[in-house]
């Protein structure tokens, strides 16, 4: 599956040499002596960069790129079940009352993570790269918190489309700055868990019954109102 392509210094300071040659008295005992600073400036210079250069190279760059030993952002998933159909841009979606497949995974750190029939369920899938996802994240953040995701449901996300030259990456730093507040699988790096689940578009929502029939699905960002009216399909209040 090709994945969508949604779109959403420092002080200067005289320098150690240039200091003492200011103050040094003019003779040649002084000159020599500024000379001799200048050059130890320099060495001493020298060093601190290169030292700050390995220190940059051993961290594994800068700290947005940096990811903890044990973290992966993809990892193996294992589906049993017929795929669903690619949810359609309009009309009747050709899924709902399907049998979802049932899936299981890893989060980030290797924590298995899986759904299969058992409890109604709203799957969750984001790209890092994806503005609406990352608009969508906070949404789902405060909806939990205030307490209107029903206790009766499961919400499981999914980070798909990872790719590590676009954007925001890695997907497991961003959600953990975000608070997103449910267990997070981390989907194979041929997004094999979207192409099961038809997903077309980012955010993706799937919802499911306890019995693993899929009740609705949704692509794009969704109201706190939307998402009530969402899960109200399985959980009414």
């Amino acid at each position: 599956m090709t994945a969508p392509t949604t779109s959403r210094t420092g002080s200067h300071q005289p320098s150690p040499a240039r200091r003492q040659a200011a103050g040094a008295p003019r003779r040649a005992a002084g000159r020599k002596t500024s000379r001799s600073g200048w050059k130890i400036g320099i060495a001493i210079g020298a060093v601190i960069a290169i030292a700050a250069i390995i220190a940059v190279v051993a961290s594994g760059g800068s700290d947005s790129k940096r990811v903890e030993a044990g973290v992966e952002q993809t990892r193996p998933v294992t589906i049993t079940g017929t795929a669903l159909a690619p949810l359609a841009d309009t009309g009747v979606d050709p899924a709902i009352g399907a049998i979802a497949p049932s899936i299981a995974g890893q989060s980030f750190d290797g924590t298995p993570v899986s759904w299969a029939p058992g409890r109604p369920t709203l799957l969750v899938f984001l790209a890092h790269w994806c503005p609406h996802c990352q608009a969508e994240v906070p949404v789902l953040a405060e909806w939990q918190a205030a307490g209107n995701a029903p206790a009766g449901l499961d919400v499981i996300g999914v980070a798909t489309g990872t790719d590590a030259t676009r954007p925001n990456y890695p997907p497991s730093a961003w959600l953990s700055g975000a608070a997103f507040p449910w267990p997070v699988l981390a989907d194979s790096p041929t997004y094999d868990v979207a192409k099961a689940m038809g997903l077309t578009g980012f955010p993706y929502f799937v919802l499911v019954d306890a019995k693993g029939a899929v009740v609705a699905r949704a692509s794009g960002e969704q109201t706190p109102a939307a998402l009530d009216a969402l899960v109200a399909e399985v959980l009414p209040r």
